[in-house]
């Protein structure tokens, strides 16, 4: 057991019952002390979204909500006429919001979040005594429950918007000079964590005749290269590599020459010794279906994992995590069920998470896969671009799930260079995903990279591309798990618990439970107060200490309160 010295308020939660569960889910992420507001329960802090009258006693009243409350009619200072889909400005960041905004006249120096378009205030402060009231005109747990559900369009896939929307509270707090205690999703001795993932669609050419697989090959082996060399976008050495490779074609299906698809274990030398997870298709020739019928043909895989035991058995006993690469386990429970039991035949493994094919997902996906056995899943993402869909790098439980975990995919191959999607040089895809890795050290959580199985052979040869984010990833020292492995741990920080004993006051007690072996541990951060006039400032700079929780996994930290 360790003794901190820090100070931790329990934050009270007025919220509409039909977002009950969505403040649950949001104080996962937001791991710190906090409750439903309890009668007669005074609080330190209290999140105020119900629309309700503010009369609750507190140092500290958070509130929000687009629509006119009692609190505005009795400053007379009532808001402005709401704007849908509009984006706001915090400290120089971009914040999406994608249910209503409401503007605050007034001019009182609340310029610390604004409408971007017209620099309205949409958030103001009122002190009396010592009482704070922070007005924020926007719906939060409509907005996370928005991010969770629907995702970001592509337009803000860069921004990690729910992240944002912590960061936005906790400042709040932290500017009304009250302390913040939370455990951050940073594993002890790393910044954030990556998972490399792989899909196995194409592993083997000698899996396709004259179908459109190997006819697209062609076409991008041979033309499509030639054309991107005039251009300037493919190197000599390059474009011959495709050439010779199409023309090896028939050598291959003969067996008289080494079938260059069937390589994706050379993954284990390229990411030398860094834990990584292959998704495998559990069946072949079945397009699967959509919601409005059969799927089209072409999503039809040519091999089944029987057709690959061997190999993904080695890959199994080098170390790396085997799940499946789903058809309609996102439609169909029981179809969930057989293609989770056709990768565990081969694997062995009890536990399988998936990944659909081609991402097919809607919002009752989650509680399909779950009842059929999936211990987490990682579809949701983007197929046409990079970032973040969920506005988040944690893993997190959908809404309609229980305990599955979503496992968010963020940088995928095909989207950054596929000429029907961003069809990005190397130069300008790096541009493009270094931010994703600085807001990962920023805010912590899991980056999420899918790197296909033929997508370091050619046609594709993305694989000096790969190499060099793996040493952009490698220089700055995350902790690289399998995808089960990542979720093992959010799983151990979702566990942990904050509580206030009433015989020990002045003291809060975080409770976590054992986890497997080889995961890190678990940090406590304490955000020193740092109060000023305009709490929602964004600070320059962010103080806070660190306390770790080793293996006893029980401390109790000692507190101010009042």
């Amino acid at each position: 057991m360790t003794d901190i010295t820090t100070a931790a308020p329990m934050i009270g939660v007025l919220a509409k019952p039909e977002d009950y569960d969505t403040v649950r889910e949001f104080f996962e992420l937001f791991k710190t002390p906090w409750e439903f507001c309890g009668r007669g329960r005074r609080y330190q802090v209290v999140l105020q979204a119900d629309g309700g009258l503010t009369d609750r006693a507190a140092d500290l009243v958070l509130l929000y909500g687009s629509e006119a409350t009692s609190f505005d009619h009795e400053c007379r200072r009532l808001p402005g006429a709401p704007r849908r889909n509009t984006t706001l400005s915090w400290g120089g960041a971009i914040l999406p919001v994608y249910g209503k905004a409401v503007p605050f006249a007034g001019d009182d120096g609340a310029r610390d979040v604004l409408m971007v378009d017209t620099s309205e205030p949409v958030a103001w402060t009122k002190r009396s005594g010592t009482k704070t009231v922070v007005r924020i005109g926007y719906d939060l747990f409509g907005e996370i429950r928005h991010l969770l559900t629907t995702g970001q369009p592509p337009a803000h896939a860069g921004i990690p918007t729910l992240e944002r929307h912590i960061a936005l509270l906790r400042s709040g707090i932290v500017g009304a000079g009250i302390p913040v205690v939370e455990i951050p999703p940073v594993p002890v001795g790393h910044r954030f964590i990556v998972c490399l993932t792989h899909d196995l669609d194409h592993p083997s050419l000698r899996f396709h005749r004259l179908d459109h697989t190997t006819l697209g090959f062609l076409y991008r082996a041979v033309i499509g290269s030639v054309v991107k060399a005039c251009r300037g976008r493919l190197s000599l050495s390059a474009l011959w590599r495709n050439v010779s490779a199409a023309v090896a074609l028939p050598f291959v299906h003969l067996g008289w020459a080494e079938d260059f698809w069937f390589t994706f274990d050379r993954y284990l030398q390229i990411e030398k010794g860094l834990a990584s997870t292959f998704f495998v298709i559990p069946i072949k020739g079945n397009p699967g279906r959509t919601l409005d019928g059969r799927a089209p043909r072409l999503r039809a895989s040519a091999y089944a994992v029987a057709d690959i035991a061997d190999r993904i058995r080695s890959l199994a006993s080098a170390g790396s995590e085997v799940g499946v690469h789903g058809i309609d386990a996102w439609l169909d429970s029981g179809r969930g069920l057989d293609e989770r039991d056709a990768v565990s035949r081969v694997t062995g493994a009890s536990t399988v998470g998936v990944r659909m094919h081609w991402l097919y997902f809607d919002d009752q996906s989650p509680a399909r896969l779950e009842q059929a056995g999936f211990a987490y899943d990682s579809t949701f993402g983007y197929n046409e671009t990079v970032g973040f869909r969920a506005g988040t790098l944690q893993a997190f439980r959908p809404l309609t799930a229980k305990q599955l975990l979503e496992l968010p995919l963020h940088v995928m191959d095909t989207a950054l260079f596929y000429p029907s999607h961003l069809n990005l040089t190397p130069e300008a895809a790096k541009k493009m995903v270094l931010p994703l890795l600085d807001e990962a050290e920023r805010h912590g959580g899991v980056l999420t990279i899918n790197w296909h199985d033929r997508s370091i052979a050619p046609e594709r040869l993305w694989g000096g591309f790969y190499l060099d984010l793996l040493d952009d990833l490698k220089r700055r020292d995350p902790w690289f798990p399998t995808a089960a492995q990542a979720v093992a741990w959010f799983h151990r920080r979702r566990a942990a618990r904050f509580e206030l004993p009433q015989q020990d006051n002045g003291s809060v007690r975080v409770r976590a439970f054992a986890c497997a072996d080889g995961l890190p541990g678990l940090t406590v951060r304490t955000y020193k107060p740092q109060a000023s006039d305009r709490p929602l400032r964004a600070a320059s700079r962010v103080d806070f200490t660190d306390a770790t929780l080793g293996d006893s996994l029980d401390t109790r930290l000692a507190v101010s309160c009042p």
